[in-house]
This record gives C-alpha cells, sequence and structure tokens, in this order.
C-alpha cells in the first residue's frame, strides 16, 4: 500500500497524509485518527527513499569494516553484530561498506552520496585518511578506536596503553623479570594501527619502569602465527616466564606451542591476554584477560553517533574502557630461579 491508497481510503489528500507522516503542518485530531487508522490497519512504513526525500534522512548508519576479502574473524563480526543489533534498537539499518586497499572509492561514495546518516569506523589508523575525510567534511561520525588526531573526532576504545601496564605490573607483582610481548602482525604496526603502536610503546615503558627484559614480536593473526613466534621467543631467550599479548587470534596458539615447548601454563610460563572473552575461555588452558566488551563499545558507539547526528553542535564524546582482568588461572609466581 503507498501514500495515494491510504489517501483514498481515508477520505483526505495525498498532501494531508504525507502531513500526518511528517509533521510538518497541523491537522485535525480527527483526520490524523483516521489517516493513522488506515496505516495502521494496512501495516504501512514509509520505503526508506521517500523518507529521505521528505525528511533530509536514511535511518541509516555506515559501519565501514576492513575488506572483506581479509575474511573478518569472529571478534570482528562480533562487533559487526554488536553493531547492527544497538541500530536496530534505536529503529535504524546499518550498511556495511569494506574500506582499505582498493577498496577506498566504496568509501568515497559512501560520503560523497549521503547514503547514510552518520558513519562508524572500525580498525582506525593513527593517520586515517578517512578519518580525515570526515573531520574536513563534516560528515557525523564515531570511530570504535581512535586515530593520532583523537580531539578532532568522536571515538569509543579500549586503553590498551593502561592495561598492557597493568598486566605487565601484575606479573612483576609475582616474580616475572623476563616477561614477552606477543602483538598484531608487522603490517598492521607498519599500517600505524591504534592498538599495535599503543600497546608496544606501552610495553616498552612499562620494562623500562619495573626494570625487566624481555622481547616484542609482531605475530601473524592465527595458531601457526603463534606457533613461529613462541619458537623464536624461546629459542632466543629461553629465560622468559611469563606472556602478554593482545593478539586475540592467535591466543589459542600461543599456549598450545609453549606447551610443545614443554613449557606448562601457569606453572612454568604466565599468559595475560586482551582478548574476548569467547577467545580467552575457549583457550587451553583458559586466558587470563582482559575481555573486550564489544556489545558495550557498540552501544556506545552508536548512541554517541545518534547524538552528533541529532545536533552537530554536541562536545565530541571520547570514551576510553579499562575492563578489568579476569583471572582464569593462567597466572602464577615465577620460580624463584626465575
Amino acid at each position: 500500500m503507498n501514500i495515494q491508497e491510504i489517501a483514498q481510503r481515508a477520505g483526505v489528500s495525498r498532501s494531508t497524509v504525507s502531513y500526518v507522516l511528517s509533521g510538518k503542518r497541523q491537522v485535525t485530531a480527527e483526520t490524523r485518527r483516521r489517516v493513522m487508522s488506515v496505516i495502521d490497519e494496512a501495516g504501512y512504513r514509509p520505503s526508506a527513499m521517500a523518507r529521505a526525500l521528505a525528511h533530509g534522512e536514511t535511518r541509516t548508519l555506515g559501519l565501514v569494516i576492513p575488506p572483506l576479502r581479509h575474511h573478518l574473524s569472529s571478534e570482528q563480526l562480533q562487533f559487526v553484530g554488536a553493531v547492527a543489533e544497538a541500530a536496530a534498537d534505536r529503529d535504524y539499518d546499518i550498511l556495511l561498506s569494506p574500506s582499505g586497499g582498493d577498496r577506498e572509492e566504496a568509501f568515497d561514495r559512501l560520503v560523497g552520496e549521503r547514503r547514510v546518516d552518520g558513519i562508524l569506523l572500525m580498525e582506525t589508523r593513527w593517520h586515517d585518511r578517512r578519518a580525515r575525510m570526515l573531520t574536513d567534511t563534516g560528515f557525523p561520525f564515531v570511530t570504535i578506536g581512535r586515530t593520532g588526531a583523537e580531539r578532532e573526532h568522536a571515538w569509543v576504545d579500549l586503553d590498551y596503553s593502561a592495561l598492557v601496564v597493568e598486566s605487565m605490573r601484575q606479573l612483576h607483582a609475582v616474580g616475572h623479570r623476563h616477561i614477552a610481548f606477543i602483538n598484531r602482525p608487522q603490517e598492521m604496526l607498519d599500517q600505524e594501527y591504534g592498538p599495535a603502536l599503543r600497546s608496544l610503546e606501552a610495553f616498552e615503558k612499562a620494562k623500562a619502569r619495573l626494570g625487566v627484559d624481555g622481547p616484542a614480536r609482531c605475530c601473524e593473526d592465527s595458531a601457526s602465527g603463534a606457533y613461529t613466534v613462541i619458537d623464536d621467543i624461546l629459542g632466543s631467550e629461553p629465560t622468559v616466564t611469563a606472556v602478554v599479548t593482545i593478539n586475540e587470534q592467535a591466543l589459542g596458539g600461543v599456549m598450545e606451542a609453549l606447551q610443545r615447548h614443554g613449557r606448562r601454563v601457569p606453572q612454568d610460563v604466565s599468559v595475560m591476554a586482551i582478548a574476548s572473552a569467547r577467545v580467552a575461555t575457549q583457550a587451553q588452558p583458559p586466558a587470563t584477560a582482559a575481555d573486550v566488551p564489544a556489545e558495550q563499545m557498540s552501544q556506545q558507539a552508536v548512541d554517541a553517533l545518534l547524538r552528533r547526528i541529532g545536533d552537530r553542535g554536541t562536545p565530541l564524546e571520547h570514551l576510553l574502557l579499562f575492563p578489568p582482568f579476569v583471572d582464569r588461572g593462567s597466572v602464577a609466581p615465577a620460580k624463584p630461579d626465575s
């Protein structure tokens, strides 16, 4: 059923139906009652295109994700699902748009053609062309993660720096003096991916402050990548008694690789991670971790974006989360001779 049919059934003009739907002009209570009665009976919903033309809005948010050929991890998909659920709860749709490499034109079209009311950016870089473009054009957006220009845009992020320092502090408190750090892939560090960059810097500073030593290694997002990195770490620095990692896709492989080397967790090597609860609990043994709150971050990002859309003059929101480490038994005191 379209607006013309609703008008005929209600005995009013097409423009009157539009006024009832848009609220742009006053109509009598009786007329509004008749029109809404027909709409409710028919289950009418205005099309997105018609709504955009009438109100200058699409009721759609863009979620910019890494190119799909890179195969989103289950944890990235958790964010995608959580954003979609949060948007739906607020009567908005989500349009997924891959961005990166040869997919930048898709992002440019998304912004240039105003296909959405606002944009959520995932997987941000320190120098992020997309965030700069959105800032320069005044397009409403929020990042899940931060760029180096964090004061210039709204964002929701984990405090990776503080979490890495806290993991080092806890390990140091139970006697560990040789701690390794396993980061994301080298490619992501080279591209200045925010968590990888901030975590490495925090690790090096914490080592100096606490008086501990240990290597930092990049690792592919896979179990096989973890095997290679653990082989390298234990081969070059066998005195390592603890591992900290932000690479949740490699976490299970880290546990397996340590056991292959005859190192028991936590009796011989303690492990702490920043990872989703699902990944941390499925590792064998389960990992003590700061659980990434994907649902909370997604809801906060969507709400912050809707506030920006509603009022461009609202202050930029900066939400930095510090989830507690959940003890799952992968940390133990260092042996006296370590």
